[in-house]
């Protein structure tokens, strides 16, 4: 079988409208003719190039067939921390609005990350990745993670006690999980500011 047919043939199993690297087509022949073959079927219309060595098997709108969409920028962001092993999180500003520690909400689109900083732009959708530095992106899947980097960008006078409250409950924390969290985001050098309303929350909850 030859390399643009084994490229076509695993891409008609990928789901329309997820973005996907080359990188893991250079399996199936060399470089060059993967690289061919990809170049061909974007021609073709079957595959679109969405950023640099990405791409997406557009999606047909239910509702106007003849109109297809690709992937969000945000989706591309993603793929190509996970393809890098990179770590993605939302910036502070973004942490801090959801959490209700701030009320003006970002205007563009950020990611933290340990990796190199990049932009991807996806039509009229443009997300930055902002390199951080490691102790900013602590627990990244986990509650006090995204309190944290909430914390980082808002000033400890800027919010009482009774917000700290109310943003842990945004993140549907029991009174054991608050009182681990603040002990734990206490402990921190960054949030030093934050300490004696941490200790309170900690008493509190």
């Amino acid at each position: 079988m030859s390399v643009p047919v084994k490229v076509a043939a695993r891409i008609n199993r990928m789901k329309r409208g997820m973005p996907f690297s080359i990188t893991g087509f250079y399996a199936l022949g060399s470089r060059t003719a993967v690289q061919k073959a990809m170049s061909r079927l974007a021609q073709e219309g079957v595959v679109e190039r969405v950023s640099k060595g990405f791409y997406v098997r557009p999606k047909p709108l239910p509702s106007m067939p003849s109109i297809k969409t690709t992937a969000s920028a945000e989706q591309v962001a993603r793929v190509w921390a996970k393809e890098h092993g990179y770590k993605l999180v939302n910036q502070g500003q973004e942490a801090a609005y959801r959490l209700g520690l701030q009320t003006q909400a970002p205007m563009r689109a950020v990611f933290w990350s340990n990796g190199p900083s990049r932009e991807f732009k996806i039509g009229n959708q443009v997300v930055e990745v902002r390199h951080i530095s490691a102790s900013k992106l602590r627990w990244e899947k986990e509650p006090e993670g995204t309190l944290l980097r909430g914390l980082l960008v808002t000033p400890p006078e800027a919010v009482e006690v009774s917000g700290l409250k109310k943003a842990l409950q945004r993140l549907s924390l029991s009174s054991s999980q608050t009182r681990a969290v603040a002990r734990k985001l206490s402990s921190v050098p960054q949030l030093s500011g934050w300490q004696n309303k941490l200790h309170q929350l900690e008493q509190t909850a």
